[in-house]
């Protein structure tokens, strides 16, 4: 054969390779199906052929050479392998379904079971599944078992949208209502004289109350706390108190009434007091001990008959 020969075949050669299909190495999928085309470009008339469900959100499949020559040869597409390393890859990319919008689903359901319209619900143990990047899925809540003694509920959650398959699991957590309640602002030590930018309001856990609390956040300004107290806690009666006016050991001025006759006189309180509290004082002159109720800063009045004893006390 001469050389145009060859030639000429090379040209009719190239014709019809013009024609082939080419396999599609990677693909990344937009529906819950694959297509022919999703395979191969070029496919010719099939290439719309569905050939089967896709692999779920962030998932992929693997079609390996012998699998592709076999679909080539069913729908007549014009294509071999080069090797049995030939092989097509489809993935379908995913997003993590919102936890929020889970969470709204399971608390409608909630309340539609009696539980408060400001409960508060905690979801145990929940990976958020996987949806499609393109869909908008929309999470039902079905077949709920609501305990509200325990504050604990099982429910089965479906999410659905289109263009994708619906996504079935088991749910469960606890719920707790919530009460408006004065809480702290931050990490406040022990002793301080609470101001009105250490608390505001904010929705707390009912399991959270333990006891009587302050209602109302002017309730707490001007009150001192006993311990240290973290911040987002319930303010707790039993916590505060009205801050000490007179400190253990200082000098007070000890006022003296009786009818008709009002004295003054320096002594050394023996006990912190706020005011209108009863405290013991010391009168060094006389060493006497009376009993006197504060009245201000480091001021104490004291009543006729008030002396407890009158021996050595020593202030420590």
């Amino acid at each position: 054969m001469d050389k145009f020969s060859l030639a000429a075949v090379a040209l009719c050669l190239g014709a019809i390779n013009a024609d082939a299909a080419t396999l599609r190495t990677m693909t990344t999928l937009h529906a819950p199906i694959v297509r022919l085309s999703d395979l191969f470009d070029d496919a010719g008339s099939k290439a719309d052929v569905v050939l089967g469900p896709g692999p779920g959100a962030g998932a992929r499949i693997v079609v390996e050479a012998p699998q592709l020559a076999a679909i080539a040869r069913q729908f007549g597409v014009d294509w071999r392998p080069a090797s049995s390393a030939d092989r097509a890859v489809l993935e379908r990319p995913g997003k993590p379904m919102r936890r929020d919008d889970v969470v709204e689903a399971v608390k409608g359901a909630l309340i539609e079971g009696g539980a408060s319209d400001d409960c508060d619900v905690d979801l145990t143990d929940f990976m958020p599944p996987l949806v499609p990047i393109e869909a908008e899925p929309r999470p039902v809540v079905s077949d709920l078992d609501y305990d509200a003694a325990a504050g604990h509920f099982d429910a089965m959650l479906s999410i659905t949208g289109q263009g994708m398959e619906p996504i079935n699991l088991r749910l469960s957590g606890k719920v707790d209502d919530t009460i408006e309640l004065p809480v702290t602002t931050e990490r406040l030590p022990a002793g301080t004289v609470l101001r009105a930018d250490d608390v505001h309001m904010a929705r707390v856990r009912v399991s959270l109350v333990h006891g009587e609390v302050v209602r109302r956040a002017g309730d707490a300004v001007g009150l001192q706390l006993r311990h240290q107290l973290a911040a987002g806690l319930p303010l707790m009666k039993t916590e505060l108190s009205r801050p000490s006016l007179v400190e253990k050991g200082a000098r007070v001025l000890m006022q003296f009434d009786s009818p008709g006759i009002s004295l003054t006189g320096e002594g050394q309180a023996l006990e912190s007091g706020a005011i209108g509290e009863r405290i013991r004082v010391l009168n060094p002159t006389s060493r006497a001990v009376v009993e006197g109720e504060v009245t201000g800063p480091d001021r104490v009045r004291v009543t006729p008959n008030s002396v407890t004893q009158s021996t050595e006390v020593t202030v420590r």
